[in-house]
């Protein structure tokens, strides 16, 4: 580490704790009422069966709907699981700024081992909610008539332009926290696992915009919840790497301590 460009570890660190500062809160921006009963018929031209059901609903009832904030996806949110592991393991690596290496070995791997953990019981958690909720979309979609106004109503005016703004962003961030770390030092492109992580985000990053222009807006909500469940399956890999590891860590450490 002594050959680090101090600032330029301090602002690659800083950015990626904007990504994953955004993706926990930022998506809250993607909320947005439907609009009016009007633009909601709209969605539902050349199927008659449809409007014919939408008129026997009361459309006070179904304003009301249409004015509650809508869900802005979970697939951008997933997201931070991946970043958050960027985060903390470039946290680590600058704990050698400020104590001696020795100790950081030690904290290091203990800390791996519990963040790892809550990590794999975190995304395992999330994937299950994820799934749930597709299974619950892809269910009222399927109940035609009123299941599929039902769904349209809550889940087919996903934000598409502010989740694309949003992506767009954590993009330009995350190729910029990248290229800071590397020009703050070039031996980290030798830390294989740190790569392979970085480009685990970006890719995520892809897939998710990828299935979001992927189906017309009424469906977005769907793809949304199949990228988080991706999300959260690549998140769950990489903590259980983790965990492995970190366990090799805490067991090499404490065989260090006894000899």
């Amino acid at each position: 580490m002594d050959l680090l460009r101090k600032p330029v570890f301090i602002l690659a660190l800083v950015l990626i704790l904007i990504v994953v500062l955004i993706e926990v809160g930022g998506v809250e921006l993607l909320r947005r009422p439907a609009g009016q009963v009007a633009s909601f018929g709209q969605l539902l031209s050349g199927r008659g069966d449809l409007r014919d059901a939408l008129d026997e609903l009361d459309q006070d009832e179904l304003q009301a709907v249409l004015s509650q904030p809508k869900p802005p996806g979970r697939a951008i949110r997933y997201m931070a699981l991946l970043d958050g592991m960027l985060l903390f393991t470039v946290a680590l690596m600058g704990l050698s700024l400020v104590i001696s290496h020795r100790v950081q070995g030690r904290v290091q791997g203990i800390a791996t081992l519990v963040f790892s953990l809550l990590l794999v019981l975190g995304a395992i958690a999330m994937i299950i909610a994820a799934l749930l909720a597709l299974l619950l979309m892809v269910a009222l979609f399927l109940a035609v008539p009123f299941g599929t106004l039902a769904y349209l109503a809550i889940y087919g005016f996903f934000n598409r332009p502010g989740a694309s703004v949003i992506l767009s962003l954590l993009m330009a961030l995350k190729i910029g926290f990248a290229v800071s770390l590397v020009v703050a030092q070039q031996r980290f492109l030798q830390n294989k696992g740190l790569v392979l992580m970085i480009l685990t985000s970006l890719l995520a990053n892809v897939v998710v915009s990828f299935l979001h222009g992927l189906v017309p807006i009424f469906l977005v909500s769907i793809t949304d919840d199949v990228a988080a469940i991706v999300v959260g399956i690549l998140a769950a890999i990489w903590a259980i790497v983790l965990l492995i590891s970190s366990l090799f860590a805490t067991v090499k450490a404490l065989r260090f301590d006894r000899a």
